[in-house]
């Protein structure tokens, strides 16, 4: 059982990720000062006010990018690692990521039937981007190679499998565009 565990603490140090399969660093979120710490650590680039919370996942660290004021929420998974390694996840400034998120650059190979597709391998790894202002709903897949536009909103329990232009909101299974974001003038409800 030492051993069992001695092995798995070495993994856990040097492991390019975090999530509560990984305890030794999982801990850390749940403290600002050490959550920054070790994601500026672990991350591609980090902003000093970005966030990562207890109970998400984000496998490839070093390939990710998170901007200012991004919060990966609770049950959120981002999927960058890819053995051709380079930057594959890049969240800009200001966009919010509901609780949730999936977010792939790769997926399971599966080109030969006669082959069980555990033993295929996966597909070359195709980025991913939000631009700066997006607003990423709930439970939302971001599927290889997508880039969401800049203040665009893509509602909840989307599987976005293409990618979406600026200033839309995008919805739906998979998702298109429903509608432009257009400037209106406000009217204040009464007594609000």
């Amino acid at each position: 059982m030492l051993k069992e565990f001695l092995r798995r603490r070495k993994f856990w140090k040097a492991a390019d990720r975090l999530g509560p399969d990984i305890p030794l660093t999982h801990w850390k979120l749940y403290f600002p000062t050490a959550m920054r710490k070790i994601c500026k650590q672990k991350f591609y680039h980090f902003a000093t006010t970005a966030e990562v919370r207890p109970g998400s996942y984000i496998v490839g660290c070093s390939q990710i990018s998170l901007g200012e004021r991004v919060v990966i929420r609770p049950a959120s998974h981002l999927h960058a690692a890819s053995p051709d390694g380079g930057l594959n996840i890049i969240v800009e400034d200001d966009v919010l990521i509901g609780s949730g998120v999936h977010i792939y650059v790769g997926n399971h190979a599966f080109g030969d039937p006669d082959i069980p597709i555990i033993d295929q391998g996966h597909s070359a790894a195709k980025p991913v981007r939000i631009r700066k202002g997006a607003w990423i709903g709930a439970n939302v897949i971001l599927l290889p190679g997508v880039e969401i536009g800049e203040n665009s909103v893509i509602a909840a329990g989307a599987v976005v499998t293409k990618s979406v232009p600026a200033r839309v909101v995008a919805g739906g299974t998979p998702a298109k565009v429903l509608k432009e974001i257009i400037k209106y003038s406000h009217t204040p409800i009464a007594g609000k």
